[in-house]
């Protein structure tokens, strides 16, 4: 069960801090999508990303406070090189298409190879088609996304920044798997510590907090939210 926090309220302990990453073509509405998620708004006079630009909004969830430290990468091709290097330290991402732009749609596996090449592997991932208050001009119809979806083992919904549909609801499916990856994770590491047999992690990848997955609160550094 997860619950809003607040808008970027700082004051409160934070138990973790999850970074996710927006990625997909240009004007699909990664910013919006944010901008909806961090801070309940919508410009309709919205530019376009340049690099990377980031927002956090902390939750509760099962009882621990969860801020959301969400990456918001530009889609242009020159700035590719750049945000490359933001996927890593990334446990959840959101690739987002336009449901009125099919082009927008088509190019989701090139994003999608692309962030398995530099993310973790355990990484949790959905698939959103935003604009969904276009219905009459869309593009993509929602069985193809679910199909690919499905295919490769990914979330999906459809959103509506400007209406607020759903972008809630992407957000905490993806920030509550990841909470209860590291949730399980940190139990099977108990489990093995309480049975004096630390040797049988050796060679897997745990999703607990530390450098490059997820960052205590502690350890962090200063970001603005």
């Amino acid at each position: 069960m997860a619950s809003g926090g607040g808008y970027g309220s700082s004051s409160q302990k934070t138990d973790y801090v999850f970074k996710v990453v927006l990625i997909g073509d240009s004007a699909v509405g990664k910013s919006q999508i944010l901008s909806r998620f961090s801070r309940n708004e919508f410009s309709l006079d919205s530019k376009a990303t340049i690099g990377v630009e980031f927002q956090t909004r902390t939750m509760v969830i099962q009882h621990k406070s969860v801020k959301a430290q969400i990456w918001d990468t530009a889609g242009q091709e020159r700035y590719r090189a750049v945000t490359s290097a933001y996927y890593r330290g990334a446990v959840g991402a959101m690739l987002v298409y336009d449901i009125t732009k099919r082009p927008t749609f088509d190019h989701i596996p090139r994003w999608l190879e692309e962030l398995r090449a530099h993310a973790d592997k355990n990484i949790v991932i959905i698939l959103i088609g935003n604009k969904s208050d276009l219905e009459d001009q869309r593009a993509v119809p929602t069985e193809d996304a679910k199909e690919f979806a499905e295919k490769e083992g990914l979330f999906f919904l459809e959103t509506s920044a400007l209406e607020a549909t759903n972008v809630e609801e992407a957000f905490v499916t993806v920030l509550t798997e990841i909470f209860n990856i590291v949730n399980k994770k940190n139990l099977v590491a108990g489990d093995d510590e309480a049975n004096s047999n630390p040797a049988s992690l050796a060679g897997k990848k745990i999703l607990i907090p530390g450098p490059a997955q997820v960052i205590p609160e502690s350890n962090r550094m200063c970001c603005r939210s």
